[in-house]
């Protein structure tokens, strides 16, 4: 099985929130675990907020950038391509999606279409877990 993580649920892999020990989990159970090539600015973005808004302090907030570098080594990660733009603009209007939301579900669809693998496509969104049900890609129970 393949494991698309969308920023949310990679996020969970680093900063402990709810839903962290099930996100680990999934990548434990995973073959291959994806995501977009988006996916690390926005979880850099996440982590300097928590650390701006004293979530973190600096030692872990340094611990979390080393760890995800050396990791982000391992991912399978899904290009941004003109086509896939295109195509995340016709789901961000069809779904009502944010920009990168729509950027996700779009790469775990080509993820799924391009490999003979299922795809569990992992979030934390209700909007974009319920479009990517509505584009078939399996959601984590």
């Amino acid at each position: 099985m393949i494991l698309y993580l969308d920023t949310s649920a990679l996020v969970k892999l680093y900063v402990h929130e709810k839903n962290s020990q099930e996100t680990r989990e999934l990548v434990h159970e995973a073959e291959v675990v994806a995501t977009s090539k988006v996916a690390y600015v926005e979880a850099r973005a996440a982590f300097a907020r928590k650390l701006r808004e004293h979530g973190l302090t600096r030692r872990e907030y340094r611990s979390i950038i080393e760890g995800l570098d050396q990791d982000w080594e391992t991912y399978f990660i899904i290009d941004v391509s003109d086509n896939l733009v295109k195509v995340a603009g016709l789901f961000a209007e069809k779904h009502a999606l944010k920009a990168f939301d729509a950027i996700h579900l779009t790469s775990s669809v080509v993820l799924r279409k391009q490999s003979e693998r299922t795809v569990k496509f992992s979030c934390f969104d209700e909007r974009l877990t319920s479009a990517a049900q509505r584009e078939g890609l399996r959601v984590p129970e």
